[in-house]
Protein backbone atom coordinates (compact mmCIF):
# COMPACT_ATOMS: atom_id res chain seq x y z
CA UNK A 1 0.00 0.00 0.00
CA UNK A 2 1.38 3.29 -1.31
CA UNK A 3 -1.03 5.18 0.99
CA UNK A 4 -4.94 4.78 2.38
CA UNK A 5 -6.53 7.17 4.24
CA UNK A 6 -10.08 6.35 5.29
CA UNK A 7 -13.20 8.49 5.59
CA UNK A 8 -13.58 11.03 3.07
CA UNK A 9 -10.61 10.49 1.42
CA UNK A 10 -10.04 7.95 -1.39
CA UNK A 11 -7.57 4.99 -1.15
CA UNK A 12 -4.35 5.52 -3.14
CA UNK A 13 -2.43 2.83 -5.01
CA UNK A 14 0.33 2.83 -6.98
CA UNK A 15 0.16 -0.53 -8.38
CA UNK A 16 -2.37 -2.26 -10.63
CA UNK A 17 -5.73 -1.59 -12.29
CA UNK A 18 -8.78 -1.01 -10.39
CA UNK A 19 -11.56 -3.87 -10.17
CA UNK A 20 -13.50 -2.34 -7.01
CA UNK A 21 -13.62 1.39 -6.55
CA UNK A 22 -15.72 3.28 -3.75
CA UNK A 23 -15.67 6.94 -3.91
CA UNK A 24 -17.54 8.42 -0.35
CA UNK A 25 -19.74 6.33 -0.56
CA UNK A 26 -22.75 6.22 2.00
CA UNK A 27 -26.23 4.48 2.03
CA UNK A 28 -29.24 5.26 4.40
CA UNK A 29 -32.01 3.14 4.66
CA UNK A 30 -35.96 3.97 4.54
CA UNK A 31 -36.70 4.59 7.93
CA UNK A 32 -33.24 7.06 8.96
CA UNK A 33 -30.77 3.75 9.34
CA UNK A 34 -27.30 4.89 8.30
CA UNK A 35 -25.35 1.56 7.21
CA UNK A 36 -22.44 3.16 5.16
CA UNK A 37 -20.83 6.60 5.70
CA UNK A 38 -18.48 8.35 3.22
CA UNK A 39 -16.66 4.97 2.50
CA UNK A 40 -13.80 5.38 0.08
CA UNK A 41 -11.53 2.59 -1.18
CA UNK A 42 -9.77 0.82 -4.08
CA UNK A 43 -9.22 -2.36 -4.60
CA UNK A 44 -7.02 -3.54 -7.30
CA UNK A 45 -7.39 -6.54 -9.55
CA UNK A 46 -6.13 -9.71 -8.63
CA UNK A 47 -6.09 -8.37 -5.02
CA UNK A 48 -7.74 -10.53 -1.97
CA UNK A 49 -9.76 -8.22 0.62
CA UNK A 50 -10.72 -9.14 3.98
CA UNK A 51 -13.95 -7.12 5.16
CA UNK A 52 -13.98 -7.46 8.76
CA UNK A 53 -16.46 -6.03 11.96
CA UNK A 54 -18.82 -6.96 14.20
CA UNK A 55 -21.91 -7.64 13.14
CA UNK A 56 -23.80 -4.11 11.79
CA UNK A 57 -20.90 -2.60 10.82
CA UNK A 58 -21.33 -2.40 7.25
CA UNK A 59 -20.55 -5.55 5.98
CA UNK A 60 -23.21 -6.72 4.20
CA UNK A 61 -24.31 -3.13 2.67
CA UNK A 62 -20.95 -2.76 1.31
CA UNK A 63 -21.24 -6.44 -0.57
CA UNK A 64 -25.25 -5.82 -1.98
CA UNK A 65 -23.80 -2.26 -3.13
CA UNK A 66 -20.79 -3.77 -4.69
CA UNK A 67 -23.72 -6.79 -6.64
CA UNK A 68 -25.81 -3.69 -7.04
CA UNK A 69 -28.48 -5.18 -4.93
CA UNK A 70 -28.85 -1.79 -3.27
CA UNK A 71 -28.14 1.77 -4.53
CA UNK A 72 -25.70 4.21 -2.97
CA UNK A 73 -27.80 7.21 -1.03
CA UNK A 74 -24.44 9.34 -2.00
CA UNK A 75 -21.14 9.00 -3.60
CA UNK A 76 -20.15 6.09 -6.47
CA UNK A 77 -19.57 2.80 -6.78
CA UNK A 78 -17.18 1.34 -9.46
CA UNK A 79 -16.93 -2.34 -10.47
CA UNK A 80 -14.32 -3.14 -13.59
CA UNK A 81 -14.81 0.53 -14.74
CA UNK A 82 -18.44 0.93 -14.76
CA UNK A 83 -20.40 3.14 -12.68
CA UNK A 84 -23.16 1.20 -10.89
CA UNK A 85 -24.80 4.37 -9.51
CA UNK A 86 -25.35 5.09 -12.78
CA UNK A 87 -26.11 1.54 -14.30
CA UNK A 88 -29.48 0.78 -16.14
CA UNK A 89 -31.90 -2.06 -14.77
CA UNK A 90 -31.12 -4.34 -17.81
CA UNK A 91 -27.64 -4.41 -16.90
CA UNK A 92 -27.39 -5.41 -13.89
CA UNK A 93 -27.95 -9.37 -14.71
CA UNK A 94 -24.58 -8.76 -17.38
CA UNK A 95 -22.78 -7.31 -14.13
CA UNK A 96 -23.73 -10.41 -11.42
CA UNK A 97 -23.09 -13.10 -14.66
CA UNK A 98 -19.28 -11.65 -13.93
CA UNK A 99 -19.37 -12.08 -10.33
CA UNK A 100 -19.27 -14.96 -7.70
CA UNK A 101 -20.42 -14.96 -4.15
CA UNK A 102 -19.41 -17.92 -2.14
CA UNK A 103 -22.12 -18.38 1.03
CA UNK A 104 -20.90 -20.76 4.00
CA UNK A 105 -22.91 -23.32 2.82
CA UNK A 106 -22.35 -24.25 -0.44
CA UNK A 107 -20.54 -27.09 -1.83
CA UNK A 108 -17.52 -27.40 -4.96
CA UNK A 109 -18.08 -29.98 -7.77
CA UNK A 110 -17.65 -33.77 -7.48
CA UNK A 111 -14.04 -33.18 -9.30
CA UNK A 112 -10.70 -33.21 -9.31
CA UNK A 113 -9.11 -30.26 -7.03
CA UNK A 114 -6.96 -29.00 -10.45
CA UNK A 115 -10.66 -28.65 -12.08
CA UNK A 116 -12.76 -27.04 -9.38
CA UNK A 117 -10.17 -23.73 -9.62
CA UNK A 118 -9.47 -23.80 -12.98
CA UNK A 119 -13.61 -24.33 -13.80
CA UNK A 120 -12.31 -26.41 -16.72
CA UNK A 121 -10.47 -29.79 -17.57
CA UNK A 122 -7.36 -27.94 -18.73
CA UNK A 123 -5.25 -25.69 -16.88
CA UNK A 124 -1.60 -25.08 -15.86
CA UNK A 125 -0.72 -26.41 -12.80
CA UNK A 126 2.21 -24.47 -11.47
CA UNK A 127 -0.54 -21.55 -11.66
CA UNK A 128 -3.59 -22.99 -10.34
CA UNK A 129 -1.03 -24.28 -7.26
CA UNK A 130 0.27 -20.74 -6.53
CA UNK A 131 -3.87 -19.91 -6.79
CA UNK A 132 -3.94 -22.31 -4.17
CA UNK A 133 -1.45 -21.23 -2.15
CA UNK A 134 -2.77 -17.63 -2.05
CA UNK A 135 -5.77 -18.74 -0.53
CA UNK A 136 -4.21 -20.03 2.46
CA UNK A 137 -5.00 -23.68 1.00
CA UNK A 138 -1.27 -24.63 0.33
CA UNK A 139 -0.50 -26.68 3.24
CA UNK A 140 -3.56 -28.85 2.86
CA UNK A 141 -2.41 -29.34 -0.55
CA UNK A 142 0.67 -31.07 0.39
CA UNK A 143 -1.15 -33.70 2.39
CA UNK A 144 -3.12 -34.76 -0.75
CA UNK A 145 -1.51 -37.98 -2.90
CA UNK A 146 -2.87 -37.08 -6.00
CA UNK A 147 -2.25 -33.68 -5.60
CA UNK A 148 -4.88 -31.24 -8.11
CA UNK A 149 -5.66 -34.57 -9.59
CA UNK A 150 -7.48 -35.55 -6.01
CA UNK A 151 -11.20 -35.86 -6.52
CA UNK A 152 -13.64 -33.85 -4.39
CA UNK A 153 -15.92 -35.88 -2.18
CA UNK A 154 -17.21 -39.35 -2.37
CA UNK A 155 -20.16 -39.05 -4.90
CA UNK A 156 -18.63 -40.08 -8.32
CA UNK A 157 -14.83 -41.44 -6.96
CA UNK A 158 -14.76 -43.87 -3.71
CA UNK A 159 -11.17 -42.31 -3.19
CA UNK A 160 -12.20 -38.58 -3.09
CA UNK A 161 -11.76 -36.62 -0.33
CA UNK A 162 -14.11 -34.73 1.75
CA UNK A 163 -13.04 -31.08 2.70
CA UNK A 164 -14.72 -28.77 5.16
CA UNK A 165 -17.13 -25.42 4.45
CA UNK A 166 -13.99 -23.53 5.45
CA UNK A 167 -11.45 -25.55 2.50
CA UNK A 168 -14.41 -25.75 0.20
CA UNK A 169 -14.17 -21.53 0.59
CA UNK A 170 -10.68 -21.29 0.27
CA UNK A 171 -11.18 -23.52 -3.17
CA UNK A 172 -13.51 -21.64 -4.56
CA UNK A 173 -11.84 -18.56 -3.80
CA UNK A 174 -8.45 -19.38 -5.55
CA UNK A 175 -10.42 -19.53 -8.71
CA UNK A 176 -11.17 -15.66 -8.66
CA UNK A 177 -9.29 -13.30 -9.75
CA UNK A 178 -10.24 -10.73 -7.22
CA UNK A 179 -12.15 -11.46 -4.19
CA UNK A 180 -13.50 -9.98 -1.28
CA UNK A 181 -13.86 -11.71 1.81
CA UNK A 182 -16.03 -11.23 4.61
CA UNK A 183 -15.98 -13.21 7.66
CA UNK A 184 -15.95 -12.99 11.55
CA UNK A 185 -13.28 -15.59 11.48
CA UNK A 186 -10.14 -13.48 11.68
CA UNK A 187 -7.58 -16.50 10.93
CA UNK A 188 -8.76 -16.27 7.25
CA UNK A 189 -7.78 -12.88 6.97
CA UNK A 190 -3.45 -14.59 6.93
CA UNK A 191 -4.15 -15.33 3.17
CA UNK A 192 -5.36 -11.57 2.08
CA UNK A 193 -3.48 -8.80 0.98
CA UNK A 194 -5.24 -6.13 2.68
CA UNK A 195 -8.05 -6.16 5.35
CA UNK A 196 -10.56 -3.34 5.70
CA UNK A 197 -11.82 -2.76 8.78
CA UNK A 198 -15.25 -1.50 9.62
CA UNK A 199 -17.15 0.07 12.26
CA UNK A 200 -20.32 1.71 12.70
CA UNK A 201 -20.83 1.64 9.04
CA UNK A 202 -17.65 3.57 8.12
CA UNK A 203 -13.89 1.50 7.06
CA UNK A 204 -11.97 2.62 10.61
CA UNK A 205 -8.84 1.06 9.49
CA UNK A 206 -7.28 -0.23 6.20
CA UNK A 207 -3.58 -2.15 5.41
CA UNK A 208 -1.74 -5.41 5.72
CA UNK A 209 -2.67 -7.82 8.64
CA UNK A 210 0.70 -7.38 9.92
CA UNK A 211 0.35 -3.08 9.94
CA UNK A 212 -3.01 -3.78 11.89
CA UNK A 213 -2.24 -6.20 14.29
CA UNK A 214 0.90 -3.99 15.33
CA UNK A 215 -1.47 -0.82 15.83
CA UNK A 216 -2.62 -1.90 19.77
CA UNK A 217 -5.02 1.33 19.65
CA UNK A 218 -6.87 0.29 16.71
CA UNK A 219 -10.04 -1.97 16.03
CA UNK A 220 -8.71 -4.89 14.33
CA UNK A 221 -6.35 -5.43 17.47
CA UNK A 222 -9.42 -5.27 20.00
CA UNK A 223 -10.99 -7.80 17.35
CA UNK A 224 -8.09 -9.80 17.40
CA UNK A 225 -7.09 -10.49 20.90
CA UNK A 226 -10.80 -10.86 21.56
CA UNK A 227 -10.37 -14.07 19.27
CA UNK A 228 -6.68 -15.28 19.90
CA UNK A 229 -7.62 -17.68 22.50
CA UNK A 230 -9.15 -19.92 19.35
CA UNK A 231 -6.34 -18.88 17.04
CA UNK A 232 -3.21 -18.97 19.52
CA UNK A 233 -1.12 -20.77 16.35
CA UNK A 234 -0.97 -17.42 14.84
Amino acid sequence: ISECLVGSEMCIRDRGEEMIVFDRVSKVYPGGNTALKNVSLRIQKGEFVFVLGHSGAGKSTFLKLILREEKATSGRVFVNGKDLTRMKEREVPYLRRNMGVVFQDFRLFALPLGQNVAAGAHYGSERVMDCLSKADFGDRLKTLPDGLDKPLYKELDKNGVEVSGGEAQKIDIAGDKTAVYISHRLSSCKFCDDIAVFDHGAIVQYGTRDQLVADENGKYYELWHAQAQYYVKE
